[in-house]
């Protein structure tokens, strides 16, 4: 988020191009294709497995539904989405293209696709895989004009890229008077991501996220999406404030701890609860895409021992989010400002 986030996991194409995806989008409920029972009762176990974290185990299930019927979308799509969780990004295309081949028309296959073209374009630094990021979203949008988390992903990847691929802020701001036109809120946060990123005006985008606090929506998302931009401001007591709001609507969200957590080590007060909260979130939660990754939470566990003066804990922690994702720059010089520091 501002990544959730995924909302929102963030990618960037370095040498030619950063895509930064806003927002994950939300698990959809998709209807297959009729289907032996067995197939359907597979790809329900499948499910389940993969919102509990148990990627590789769903992915054996499918490949159990792939022998039901092999000409099922939905099984693809999953394969697709559970290998993407595990960063294997070449099979998760390779999944979500037969998906796509099985149903073409299908907005959410698109997008998740162009999602695994731009970790792809990230992992090999390829410029012409980072437009086939682009013509996924599009033929999203296009698909489902509805879909403003496909909308949303367009608009931060014509934010981001260069001419040379395709980027446009011209043609970002137009996304971002469409999803507005389709729901106020979401216009908020895509004018907001417009306004921080694509014109550097963060008191402008600010302003944005502020009425999506006035707005008071009935869903969580929006909340956190406005806490991330607080913490990214450094600004703890608003952070917190949108932490307030999502639990009125949704107190039991287990990604209320990891917010609650960064806004109390942000604002420095409370280091113990602040250490349960993270903890809490790192052992109760599965890693996914869309929810912050343990490796933000370990990251920030590492700057509250960092504060409390626990060096040795702090580095601990810091190898630990690095490991989980290496691209992490704030962890890897924390962790070599204390590792100089200790010679």
């Amino acid at each position: 988020m501002i990544v959730r986030h995924a909302r929102i996991a963030t990618v960037a194409v370095t040498a030619f191009i950063a895509i930064a995806f806003f927002e994950a989008a939300p698990r959809m409920p998709l209807l297959a294709a009729v289907v032996p029972a067995d197939a359907a009762a597979l790809i329900q176990t499948a499910q389940r497995q993969f919102n509990l974290g148990n990627y590789s185990g769903a992915i054996t299930t499918l490949q159990s539904a792939v022998s039901q019927n092999a000409n099922n979308a939905e099984v693809y799509y999953w394969l697709g989405r559970s290998y993407y969780e595990l960063h294997d990004f070449n099979s998760a295309i390779s999944q979500l293209e037969k998906a796509i081949q099985l149903d073409a028309k299908n907005s959410v296959y698109h997008q998740w696709l162009g999602r695994a073209y731009g970790d792809k374009a990230d992992h090999d630094r390829s410029l012409s895989t980072a437009k086939k990021v682009k013509r996924e979203f599009e033929e999203a949008v296009h698909l489902n004009p509805a879909n403003i988390s496909a909308r949303r992903n367009l608009e931060e990847y014509l934010i981001d890229a260069p001419w040379i691929a395709g980027g446009s802020k011209d043609d970002a701001k137009a996304q971002v008077e469409a999803i507005t036109s389709l729901d106020p809120v979401e216009g908020h946060l895509a004018r907001g991501l417009f306004y921080a990123d694509a014109m550097k005006k963060p008191d402008l985008a600010e302003n944005e996220y502020r009425e999506v606090l006035k707005a008071k929506p009935n869903k969580v998302e929006p909340y956190f999406d406005v806490a991330d931009f607080f913490q990214h401001q450094n600004k703890p007591a608003d952070m917190d404030a949108a932490v307030q709001a999502a639990a009125q609507i949704s107190p039991s969200d287990p990604r209320l701890g990891f917010y609650r957590g960064v806004a109390k080590v942000l604002a420095g007060t409370d280091h113990p609860r602040a250490e349960e909260y993270l903890k809490a979130y790192l052992a109760g939660t599965p890693d996914r895409s869309d929810w912050p990754t343990h490796a933000s939470a370990r990251e920030w566990l590492g700057r509250l021992y960092e504060a409390e003066g626990k060096r040795a804990e702090a580095a601990e922690q810091y190898r630990a989010a690095l490991q989980l994702d290496p691209s992490r720059k704030q962890a890897r010089a924390r962790l070599e400002q204390l590792e100089k520091s200790s010679r």
